[in-house]
């Protein structure tokens, strides 16, 4: 170190990349798109779309345009092409185990196939802190990265997984995979947490419905986001939504309510599952309600990750079926009630599939859940923003908000599947064309083994 003021000067900053948000007095004018906000509401035809740098100036009617609109800007004419928010994953873990080229090729397939932010559901926050700021500044191509640090009880921690994610440190003694206990200092647990760049503090395994409760007040009063598992064990669903939460995950989870079964492990769960879902299945339809209405009294996201379930071995024959029809009622239920969905994989599909998981995902919704496209749209744009708490600036197309949008050729309302008909993926106002990623690439990724 020297005493010589070394900052840059003007000039010494590198060229922008390709992938770096749009910076303000950059205007671009997307004309003649057919609107779907994001909200729910019905398509809007005819409509402008004007971002100034990273952010929305307006929106308005085509017809409603200025001069001064257009006036030095970049005019898109998208010619009735559909006009949404960019998507967003609730629930991914790309640092399960940590490979960094993988992650990056699977954020730049994430953003080229609409996907502007996720929610990194835990992991080796080291490389994702850095994959963050990369995307975040545009040194690589992919969404936002909203991460959180993992909190669990001591027991959970000979966890396989949990090694992948702290080589080089202990589980349990990790900033970002910390085990907790009734005689935790729960305000140096928390503010340890934050110093890894988290957003969030993600409640897994084996904690107590008072730890929880405690947890998420300090989570809280540090600004922190609280992500939490629908049953924690011992800790059940009920004691998750009453600890205050923002949102639970893995909607099959909630059958444990109408249960008299009471693991005392996380890992203690899934021997029993299908007794769960034969007990919840045999209840009255509505007898999850009381659930559901406090989360929606709460405002806690649903993050139903309902196709994951699907991969969860269960005996005997048979309970597959029934994982299927626990986790339709449980959606529609939640639909019912009022309940925000967000939409979440916890998955990756293979690196030949030339789209991200999620809109697997999203097909599983309409098709297999029976949610209505207009639905799943929400769940995959507000609801999204909802979960990460940042309805405010993201989620729905609206002035003020981030310029994250995406251009499809055909209406996802008629048919989700037209979200894979993508023109162009908006990010910071920085446009991403299908095209480009398309092109044969030189190289590939080996695929790794999913957490």
């Amino acid at each position: 170190m020297t005493d010589r003021d070394e900052r840059p000067v003007a000039g010494d900053d590198p060229a922008p990349t390709p992938f770096a948000p749009a910076t303000p007095g950059e205007v671009t004018v997307y004309r003649d798109a057919s609107l779907i906000d994001g909200t729910g509401a019905p398509v809007r035809r005819a409509m402008a779309v004007v971002t100034d740098g990273a952010t929305i100036r307006k929106v308005v009617p085509d017809a409603e345009l200025g001069a001064s609109d257009l006036d030095g800007a970049e005019v898109v004419d998208l010619a009735g092409a559909f006009l949404l928010p960019g998507l967003i994953d609730t629930h991914q873990h790309l640092s399960t185990p940590p490979n960094r080229r993988r992650a990056e090729e699977t954020m730049r397939r994430q953003l080229y196939g609409g996907v502007t932010a996720i929610r990194e559901m835990a992991g080796d926050l080291r490389q994702m802190a850095d994959l963050e700021r990369a995307a975040l500044i545009g040194e690589i191509p992919g969404p936002d990265v909203h991460n959180a640090a993992l909190m669990a009880g001591q027991s959970f921690f000979d966890d396989p997984r949990t090694w992948q994610v702290t080589q080089g440190a202990t589980p349990g003694t990790a900033p970002w995979m910390q085990a907790v206990g009734e005689d935790t200092d729960l305000v140096t647990a928390v503010a340890r947490a934050r110093g890894t760049g988290a957003v969030a503090i993600k409640v897994y395994a084996d904690l107590g419905a008072s730890l929880i409760t405690r947890i998420t007040a300090e989570a809280h009063r540090q600004g922190m986001r609280v992500w939490a598992h629908g049953a924690v064990f011992p800790a059940l669903p009920g004691d998750v939504v009453a600890a205050g939460v923002d949102v639970v995950s893995h909607v099959h989870m909630l059958a444990y309510e109408l249960s008299d079964v009471r693991p005392d492990t996380y890992r203690g769960q899934r021997a029993h599952l299908s007794q769960v879902y034969r007990q919840f299945l045999d209840a009255p339809v509505d007898a999850i309600d009381a659930l559901l209405g406090e989360m929606r009294r709460r405002g806690t996201v649903l993050d139903a990750t309902a196709s994951v379930v699907g991969r969860i071995p269960l005996s005997p024959p048979g309970a597959a079926g029934m994982a299927r029809d626990v986790v339709r009622r449980l959606i529609d239920r939640a639909r019912h009630v009022g309940v925000e969905i967000c939409a979440g994989t916890d998955y990756e599909t293979p690196p030949d599939d030339p789209y991200p998981s999620l809109h697997d995902e999203l097909d599983h919704l309409v098709h297999a859940m029976g949610m209505p496209p207009r639905e799943v749209v929400r769940a995959a744009t507000l609801g999204g923003a909802a979960a990460l708490g940042q309805t405010a600036t993201t989620g729905s197309v609206e002035a003020g908000k981030l310029a994250n949008l995406l251009v499809v050729a055909a209406d996802p309302y008629e048919d989700i599947g037209h979200l894979r008909h993508i023109i162009t993926t908006v990010k910071r106002g920085r446009r991403h064309d299908r095209a480009d990623y398309d092109r044969p690439r030189a190289g590939g990724v080996e695929e790794g083994t999913r957490a």
